[in-house]
């Protein structure tokens, strides 16, 4: 176990003890795709609070993060709910780039929505790979199954289309009727290694503004206290998006990182691939 996470393994063993931050590697981004209309953002929700707002109400880019205790371990989930309609073809790269695991959503009444579903997978894929990343964890989310009579998207057929890919799974959802929302959470973070724990029927629910398990910080910032046995989770109230320079910042840290994961015996082509990346990204933080 890395020095850190020793460090706050230890410091959560303690009753009363606070902790303000998760350590690097417990920490994932989620970043919600797909065409306007379809729902990414009533998943979310339905995700966070259990809630189902029926007004649609255009995103530009919304930001949340949720905080997690299992096992004594920290854990941060940040998603990034995106615009079905992003004007920056960079900022969209940045978010990909900068995501761990990936929710695509279309309509089934929306055929037009389900080929944008295919063209994002191909996106994210080429980006992340391109990257470096051996893998992406994602989940296809063919939501609002509530509108049967207008289906324009054969189930059976929106499978085969993914049934190849490795770490990709298809589920049909309706954020109306809370329809298969804990069944996609659960298989995105299957699909990634993520703690089970984090799926919204496998932990409890804690407020900031009114659970006991909870106090400031000495840096005032919300912590969770180790009072709670079993998993339980809060959603930030403040969290704000990070800036893009600190985006690509820790993308550069997460190319460094892999870099070193990579066996001795890399050969050289490989190791220059990688600095490359790193000076690229240095370049773009410039």
């Amino acid at each position: 176990m890395p020095a850190n996470a020793m460090a706050m393994a230890s410091k959560a063993s303690t009753p009363d003890s606070e902790v303000s931050a998760p350590p690097q590697e417990n920490c994932y981004r989620l970043v919600v795709v797909g065409s306007p209309k379809v729902g990414k953002t009533a998943i979310v929700s339905r995700f966070l609070n259990g809630k189902f707002e029926d007004q649609y109400t255009p995103t530009i880019e919304d930001f949340h993060r949720k905080i997690y205790k299992i096992k004594g371990h920290v854990y941060q989930l940040d998603i990034l709910d995106t615009s079905g309609n992003n004007p920056f073809p960079a900022i969209k790269k940045l978010s990909i780039l900068t995501g761990d695991v990936f929710i695509l959503v279309f309509s089934i009444d929306n055929k037009d929505s389900f080929g944008e579903v295919q063209r994002l997978r191909k996106q994210i894929l080429e980006t992340k790979c391109g990257n470096g990343a051996k893998s992406v964890p994602m989940v296809i989310a063919g939501n609002k199954c509530d509108r049967e009579s207008s289906r324009q998207v054969n189930a059976e057929d929106a499978r085969r289309a993914f049934e190849s890919s490795k770490k990709c799974t298809f589920v049909e959802t309706s954020a109306k009727r809370c329809h298969n929302i804990d069944v996609l959470f659960k298989a995105l973070f299957e699909n990634a290694k993520m703690p089970s724990e984090m799926s919204p029927s496998l932990h409890r629910k804690i407020s900031a503004s009114s659970s006991p398990a909870l106090k400031p910080s000495s840096n005032g910032k919300l912590a969770l206290r180790r009072r709670l046995s079993e998993a339980c989770g809060m959603v930030s109230p403040n969290a704000r998006r990070p800036s893009v320079r600190s985006d690509l910042l820790q993308l550069r840290s997460k190319v460094h990182r892999n870099s070193q994961d990579e066996d001795d015996d890399d050969d050289d082509d490989d190791r220059s691939s990688i600095q490359k990346k790193l000076r690229k990204i240095a370049c773009c933080i410039q």
